[in-house]
């Protein structure tokens, strides 16, 4: 099969055997470019929005002495950040796979997506520290202060988050910053009540109360992040290929083979998912007929566009390394997936 200079893909293979890349038409730039370029604009929008108005609330929260309107201008300041590290990062990652980094710079989305989500941690334990020291030493709050900011807050807030609602919500990127904003948007309406308490009654403790609550909606929401990037970060199977599942489904449906094994799935991102694997062709099938059906079947049933599929006779190739040859690879030794294809993530 011919290869394109940008799929400069170096599998490190070290078997005397022959391995078939599957690229199926795919471009590693190519087919997220739309939605990046979309995807970017709208983080850019809400950065500017976001940004505008932190100043405003930080001057508030000093201002009105509210803790509930501090806590949101915090947020609102990591958002800033998020955001401005969530627009490079896509940014960056629509650059060209190279020599040196054979999958592009993809990653830096999900690790701006775990950098993101950290900070959402750090920032819901502060508000909770702070709440406490409140309820032990209250603070005067200035209610009405409190309130024209947390309403305009609170408009600023929706103007950014209708701007991120319409991304893709699969790209964990997008995702993290969608949060972010969603947590400010909380963090505001939280403010409103509170200050609408305040002004009613003068139970000033309603301020951290509130805060809290925020704190743990944030923290939940900032947890999902980080699970889910840090599970990709750490090569871990996609929840849409498991690997058991795509050997019964090849043997049952490729008639072109007969045997699917020492299966390894990861992701590059949230979207763009990859598979290696080893097949062995029917009786009479060539290795290319068996190779081509593979991809084509990986492609249609598992919506994966690059496959790296090793086509072997009925002895695997990896037997000597004490590799799980007999099914697929979630039980082989965690050095085979290295020591095999020496892939570059």
């Amino acid at each position: 099969m011919s290869h394109s200079p940008n799929d400069a893909h170096d599998h490190g293979h070290h078997h005397g055997h022959a391995h078939s890349h599957s690229h199926a038409g795919h471009s590693h730039a190519g087919h997220t470019h739309t939605s990046g370029v979309t995807d970017q604009k709208r983080i850019g929008i809400a950065f500017v929005i976001i940004a505008i108005f932190m100043v405003v609330e930080v001057v508030g929260g000093m201002l009105s002495g509210s803790l509930a309107l501090l806590a949101d201008a915090g947020h609102m300041v990591s958002d800033a950040a998020a955001l401005a590290f969530s627009w490079i990062a896509i940014h960056y990652g629509k650059r060209p796979a190279t020599l040196q980094l054979t999958y592009g710079y993809k990653r830096l989305e999900v690790l701006a997506a775990f950098v993101n989500g950290c900070a959402l941690i750090v920032i819901a334990a502060w508000i909770v520290i702070e709440a406490i020291r409140r309820f032990a030493a209250p603070v005067p709050v200035v209610g009405m202060t409190m309130l024209i900011v947390a309403f305009a807050g609170l408009l600023a807030n929706i103007a950014a988050f209708m701007v991120l609602h319409g991304g893709n919500r699969e790209n964990l990127n997008m995702r993290g910053a969608w949060l972010h904003v969603m947590g400010d948007m909380l963090g505001s309406a939280a403010a409103i009540v509170a200050a609408g308490v305040i002004l009613l009654t003068g139970w000033t403790p309603i301020d951290p109360l509130l805060s809290i609550f925020v704190a743990v909606i944030i923290l939940k929401s900032a947890w999902g992040i980080v699970k889910s990037s840090a599970h990709i970060l750490l090569e871990g199977t996609p929840h849409s290929l498991n690997p058991t599942e795509i050997k019964a489904d090849l043997e049952k449906t490729v008639m072109e083979v007969q045997d699917v094994h020492h299966i390894h799935t990861w992701s590059i991102t949230g979207e763009r998912h990859m598979i290696t694997l080893h097949a062995v062709p029917a009786p009479g099938v060539s290795a290319r007929d068996a190779m081509t059906a593979v991809q084509q079947r990986l492609a249609t049933r598992f919506n994966v566009e690059h496959a790296t599929i090793q086509i072997e006779d009925a002895e695997c190739a990896d037997s000597h390394s004490g590799a799980d040859c007999d099914g697929a690879s979630a039980l082989a030794p965690a050095k085979s997936a290295h020591e095999d294809h020496g892939h570059s993530h």
